[in-house]
């Protein structure tokens, strides 16, 4: 592996989130290694179809996603970053979730992704009907009993 320039890493990084904002699957799934790992939600995914079932299943839950860095930091191939996402279902529905994800590069792919966000944030977009949003806002109270 050659050295990495942290300025070339922030600029892929940045391709990558513009990427996932316009959809470019095709994009985004060439901007991973063949052998990449996708940590998230206690799951992991390898390889470039790892990559393809993790943009699939994201674009499927939501169809329209900003990215709005909080704070960006490269040391030598990993990219930090802790961001807000803004999605947006196709009923117009909108949520904001504050995220981090922890990239390592390998010539200036990503062989390494790990994404840490708090599901309950979206649950509001998949909760259907009342008896369900009533259920999830129970579950958002609960954990935060004693903090508040």
């Amino acid at each position: 592996m050659n050295a990495q320039s942290p300025e070339r890493i922030r600029e892929v990084a940045m391709e990558f989130d513009n990427a996932i904002e316009a959809r470019d699957v095709e994009k985004i799934v060439s901007s991973f290694a063949d052998d990449c790992r996708i940590e998230l939600l206690g799951i992991t995914l390898e390889g470039k179809a790892g990559a393809r079932k993790w943009i699939d299943w994201l674009f499927g839950n939501v169809p329209d996603i900003r990215f709005d860095p909080v704070i960006i930091i490269v040391e030598g191939n990993v990219f930090f970053e802790e961001f807000i996402v803004t999605a947006k279902r196709s009923d117009g529905t909108t949520i904001e979730s504050r995220q981090a994800e922890v990239l390592v590069y390998e010539d200036y792919r990503i062989k390494s992704l790990r994404l840490y966000f708090d599901r309950l944030d979206f649950s509001d977009l998949i909760a259907g009907n009342v008896f369900t949003r009533k259920i999830v806002e129970s579950v958002k109270s609960r954990s935060l009993k004693g903090l508040v």
